[in-house]
């Protein structure tokens, strides 16, 4: 079993599509009206945005982080700021009581995200 696919809720699906290219690095794919898909190893990270999907209901923002492992933490970091997510706390990277070296953040459209450096992933073992 794995994880496969994460939602983050965000609209307009444009302004989404334009923030996670910027934070992400990498074009992605407009999947349908209301949907623009992210490859991120063997998951896909998808902004959605029901009303532009035909769905009812507004976009509701994400209760917890998602926890993102990154190669060069102090590159997406900077680009995090340069794309206009909203730091947590001080904004700094800071290593975590559990060891993770780490950023939070929210996109614009209020979903919590954690940026971590890969190696320092606590994952309870």
């Amino acid at each position: 079993m794995r994880v496969f696919r994460i939602i983050l809720p965000a609209s307009p699906i444009g302004a989404a599509a334009d923030f996670y290219k910027s934070l992400l690095g990498q074009p992605g794919r407009r999947v349908s009206a209301g949907r623009h898909y992210f490859d991120l190893g063997q998951m896909v990270l998808a902004c959605y945005d029901p009303v532009a999907d035909g769905d009812t209901g507004p976009a509701t923002p994400l209760p917890e982080p998602v926890y993102l492992a990154v190669h060069d933490l102090a590159a997406f970091h900077a680009r995090a700021v340069a794309a206009g997510a909203v730091l947590a706390q001080d904004g700094a990277i800071a290593v975590r009581p559990w060891g993770e070296r780490s950023f939070y953040c929210r996109d614009p459209f209020g979903n919590p995200l954690c940026f971590v450096a890969a190696g320092t992933e606590f994952t309870g073992l």
